[in-house]
């Protein structure tokens, strides 16, 4: 399982728990992290055709 996605998931069920603060965070990271793992695989396709 992709990191982001476990990080996305803990920060749900710890949104729904109660640590909103904390769970936000996490989502935002694992947001994070995934848009920027997409941009990379992007780029480095784009580089692999030339």
């Amino acid at each position: 399982m992709p990191l982001w996605l476990i990080i996305l998931i803990v920060g749900v069920i710890l949104v729904i728990v109660g640590f909103a603060g904390v769970g936000q965070i996490l989502i935002w990271i694992g947001v994070v992290i995934l848009v920027v793992s997409l941009v990379i695989w992007l780029l480095n396709r784009g580089k692999s055709r030339v």
